[in-house]
């Protein structure tokens, strides 16, 4: 891991486009955007943790003036890199409590992120900073699965999701604490490596109660950006909260 980039760091930043088959899919990119660019109704629009611009620059080829915060400089440099990137204004900084110049309409932390913010404390810091960049009647979105614990019998810990001939991939849930780790291990030319990316799971209804102490209030919730509903056996969700 790097000091200066988190778990984010060169290493990372060099295949991250690559590494998660359906999210870079035009396609999907597009509905995402456009649940996005509605949500922002003609206003200016703030990412958490903006990563390589993989829905910033879709965003704002909408229109919509974007801004990001990364703690990566790794990743914010493939942003820069690509076509439309430098005109992305980006603050360096942890989005737990970074803060930037103006308020928005629309702030949103896509793909899982509120995870990687590893305590409570925190994930309630990063609802009350991201209500502090809203205008009044101004959305916050995160889109983050539900904690996949129905898999996991009594005494279980580890949830594999990945086993191929040379690479093996598994969660570990510590259920007392909502701790839990993503692990892959890897073998090539006959040595194995072994990272491991720490999360704080959380429940919907725990995020609810974030967005209550920051001042905020439910407005939507869906299974996903085609604004299916949320339900029992969805997977995951993506959440609206409104700024009164």
């Amino acid at each position: 891991m790097s000091e200066e980039d988190g778990y984010f760091g060169e290493d990372v930043a060099a295949s991250y486009d690559d590494g998660f088959e359906g999210h870079f899919d035009p396609a999907v990119i597009d509905v995402t955007a456009g649940a996005l660019a509605g949500l922002a109704g003609g206003g200016r629009a703030l990412e958490l943790a903006i990563g390589t611009g993989r829905v910033a620059l879709p965003l704002a080829a909408r229109g919509v003036d974007v801004h990001g915060i990364d703690l990566s400089r790794a990743m914010v440099a493939r942003l820069r890199a690509k076509p439309g990137g430098d005109a992305i204004g980006v603050t360096i900084g942890d989005f737990t409590s970074t803060r930037v110049e103006g308020t928005f309409s629309l702030v949103y932390l896509v793909f899982n992120t509120i995870m990687n913010v590893t305590t409570q404390d925190a994930q309630v810091a990063c609802f009350r900073n991201a209500a502090a960049h809203l205008e009044p009647g101004g959305c916050f979105v995160v889109e983050v699965g539900v904690p996949d614990l129905r898999r996991l019998p009594p005494g279980q810990t580890d949830v594999p999701f990945d086993a191929g001939h040379a690479s093996w991939a598994f969660d570990r849930y510590d259920t007392a604490t909502q701790a839990m780790s993503s692990n892959y291990v890897t073998v090539e030319n006959g040595r194995g490596r072994f990272r491991s990316i720490p999360f704080r799971y959380v429940w919907p209804a725990e995020l609810d109660l974030m967005a209550q102490l920051a001042g905020m209030r439910p407005y939507q919730r869906w299974a996903g950006w085609t604004r299916e509903p949320f339900t029992s056996e969805s997977g995951g969700h993506v959440s609206v909260w409104v700024k009164p």
